[in-house]
């Protein structure tokens, strides 16, 4: 109680002091040598014992995650807006595909790229997605990913075979499947934080807590790949591709990922596992452009390897892919630690 005295007298419930308590190292076998079974019968004396705080002193607590109907009806109508308008943004120039000029669709693409990057902001600011510490450089690195996605795999064609010898072509499929999964996104992690909040509620031991929480993080992610995939094909099949959206795939697991332990106050691992991301798809062009140099050429020939493998889109797979398998290891750790589950956007 006194090198936790701060946090007893801030708590607002045993729940609280036992977060915090394994937030600052304490197991069940720690917990055992005060004679405890396990953190949440310590923390549950501790609250006890601290002595009765003053009234109005307590800080309010959001409710925990339920069924808020209106709450979730407004966070849903926003998560659906990014994908609206991008796809509002498509049909306008199919339709006026031949009938509008080049400066007039470049107008309406810039108009509903910035209307596409406003609903996002404000589907960011509501709802599961919401990441109350912020997100840092994350943003940044999104945009080079996407950027990536839309006209990466042209680039690496062109810098395979001897170029860049021209402008690259556009593949804006991929944008168009990305936000239209904002939705299932924003419903995958309400799922995760009911169901992970529900657990810590029922648990009598950190480790049981963890043990239920890994199946929940996993089940997400199956979920949010299983509604990915067929928007991902759908956007390609609509806007007349033929590829196999498996880089696109992997772009969208790693940003749900960077998102989810950002909505849980663990913006840090998403934004670092973004930035290897990005360095990943950098590196590639500039060691085939390096390999033209003499004596440098076996810096080129990973790349031309894995690109004869797999065709272009293999660079892209590799870089996101290999991120979000490292960030889902690492938030299969840090979301199963109760600490991570007693954020106030928890009932948002």
């Amino acid at each position: 109680m006194h090198h936790h005295r701060d946090l007893c007298e801030r708590a607002v419930s045993p729940l609280e002091i036992a977060a915090g308590l394994e937030a600052h190292g304490l197991t069940d076998r720690t917990a055992a040598r005060y004679r405890h079974r396990d953190v949440f019968a310590l923390a549950e004396e501790l609250y006890a014992r601290t002595p009765a705080r003053p009234a109005g002193s307590a800080v309010a607590v959001p409710p925990p995650p339920g069924p808020d109907t209106e709450a979730r009806a407004g966070w849903t109508l926003l998560a659906l807006l990014p994908g609206a308008a991008c796809l509002a943004t498509a049909g306008l120039l199919l339709v006026t595909e031949g009938a509008l000029g080049g400066g007039a669709r470049a107008a309406v693409i810039v108009t509903g790229a910035l209307l596409a990057c406003l609903a996002l902001r404000l589907c960011l600011g509501r709802g599961p997605l919401r990441a109350p510490e912020g997100a840092g450089r994350a943003g940044m690195y999104a945009c080079w990913l996407l950027s990536f996605a839309v006209y990466g795999e042209e680039l690496i064609a062109q810098v395979v075979s001897g170029g860049p010898d021209g402008p690259w072509e556009a593949a804006p499929a991929p944008l168009l499947g990305l936000t239209a999964a904002v939705a299932p996104a924003a419903w995958c992690a309400h799922f995760f934080t009911v169901q992970a909040h529900r657990k810590l509620t029922g648990s009598r031991a950190l480790e049981e807590f963890g043990a239920g929480v890994r199946p929940l993080l996993l089940a997400a992610v199956v979920l949010f790949l299983c509604a990915l995939l067929p928007l991902l094909f759908l956007a390609d099949l609509g806007l007349g591709g033929t590829g196999t959206p498996v880089s696109a795939a992997a772009l969208g697991v790693l940003f749900f990922l960077a998102r989810l332990l950002a909505a849980h106050g663990l913006p840090e691992p998403g934004t670092v596992a973004l930035a290897a991301a990005c360095a990943v798809e950098a590196a590639a062009p500039a060691l085939v452009l390096a390999g033209r140099l003499p004596g440098l050429e076996p810096l080129a020939r990973p790349v031309h390897a894995l690109v004869a493998a797999g065709g272009p889109g293999a660079v892209p797979a590799l870089a996101c892919g290999a991120a979000a398998l490292g960030l889902l290891l690492h938030a299969s750790a840090a979301l199963s630690r109760a600490s991570a589950h007693t954020h106030p956007h928890t009932g948002a």
